[in-house]
């Protein structure tokens, strides 16, 4: 059984994540028609203004999830079929047998093989990921970069593989998704973002949401600071960011209260169709890009919460920030939150990231907000 939203508790655990370290975050919690929104810190260092629960924010890889759906409507109308092999679509970036052997499906449930561009395109990075190799140096060199998308998966697709394609576990990767979003291009005539703006984010009502045109935020929002495992201190405000460097893989923006309608109309079948949804649901072991083997679907990822049930969504980070989406099957409870700091945690001796005490304070206010 779900424990009913406790408005107390609930913003007491987000505020032992702020005194735990975390600047600033902010979150919504539904049960039913019972809606919580509580924040806890800052939302800019310097100044100390105020985090506030309607603030807009990079939502991060939460984007694949939109993107997946755009893919699947497609999919139902027969524009793209799901097993597919890319090199039907796109022969030019993923030549030869691999574009024969990799299909559409494993772009979205990361199978393909296809290695992450990132540290490639960010020299300081290339070292990922032994992380105590790694240097934030290149994170400042691109903040006003405009990259193209096929430039970006040129890098994943040349590197070498990581894996076979359809073999599991898979390895999480944006190349898979900046591909999806070439797809997209490339069945309708109409960049990816318009595509996922048209057929996911107005048909889901979502007023708050969009991908940014240029580097800076518009409306209410936090800075949002970058510690790169305690390398960059104190922590940098990367919220002035060219988003290209991940587009239609996590570039998106959002509010908490966003996109918790979003993916309660998604579990509902109101985004995709129920079978699409099903599809969505069908899970392999992947591996994360934090080296954890996780179920993964077509752009979902399932949390299993002890005594109260399965629940649904996407995480994501990029420079700077972090969120997290959850709604449980049935659509009931849900857990939208943000945070306005990233890879606080230091290095060991050999390499890994400590324990910091803001992620057990993180992980009791999720624990709590999904009822458990």
């Amino acid at each position: 059984m779900t424990n009913p939203l406790d408005p107390a508790a609930l913003q007491s655990a987000l505020e032992d994540v702020h005194r735990a370290g975390m600047p600033g975050l902010f979150a919504e919690v539904r049960d039913g028609e019972q809606v919580w929104q509580g924040a806890a810190g800052v939302a800019d260092l310097a100044t100390g203004r105020p985090v506030t629960p309607g603030m807009r924010h990079r939502v991060g890889s939460v984007t694949k999830t939109f993107t997946a759906a755009a893919v699947l409507q497609l999919a139902e109308n027969g524009q793209i079929g799901l097993d597919t092999p890319i090199g039907h679509y796109l022969p030019r970036l993923v030549p030869g047998e691999r574009g024969d052997a990799i299909t559409v499906r494993m772009l979205l449930n990361h199978t393909s093989g296809l290695a992450e561009y990132l540290p490639y395109a960010y020299a300081s990075l290339k070292a990922f990921p032994s992380l105590a190799d790694t240097r934030p140096d290149s994170l400042d060199d691109h903040r006003f970069t405009r990259f193209a998308h096929g430039d970006l998966i040129e890098l994943g697709v040349t590197a070498p593989a990581a894996g076979p394609p359809g073999g599991t576990p898979g390895t999480y990767s944006n190349t898979n998704t900046l591909l999806l979003g070439l797809l997209l291009e490339h069945v309708t005539g109409t960049p990816a973002e318009k595509v996922i703006t048209q057929n996911v984010i107005e048909r889901a009502g979502l007023p708050d949401t969009g991908f940014p045109a240029e580097a800076r935020l518009h409306g209410p929002h936090s800075q949002i600071y970058e510690a790169w495992f305690g390398m960059i201190d104190p922590p940098r405000d990367y919220s002035v960011y060219d988003m290209s460097w991940v587009g239609p893989a996590a570039a998106l923006v959002s509010t908490m209260t966003d996109l918790n309608r979003f993916f309660a109309l998604l579990l509902e079948g109101k985004i995709v169709a129920p079978s699409s949804l099903a599809q969505m649901q069908a899970t392999v072991p992947v591996v994360s890009q934090e080296g954890k083997v996780i179920d993964y679907g077509l752009g979902l990822h399932p949390t299993e919460v002890p005594g109260v049930g399965t629940f649904w969504g996407h995480g994501g980070t990029v420079w700077g920030a972090g969120t997290l989406s959850m709604t449980r099957a049935d659509g009931r409870r849900q857990l939208s939150v943000a945070v306005n700091l990233q890879r606080w945690n230091r290095l060991d001796t050999s390499g890994r990231p400590q324990p910091h005490p803001i992620d057990a304070a993180l992980a009791a206010f999720h624990q709590l907000a999904m009822g458990g």
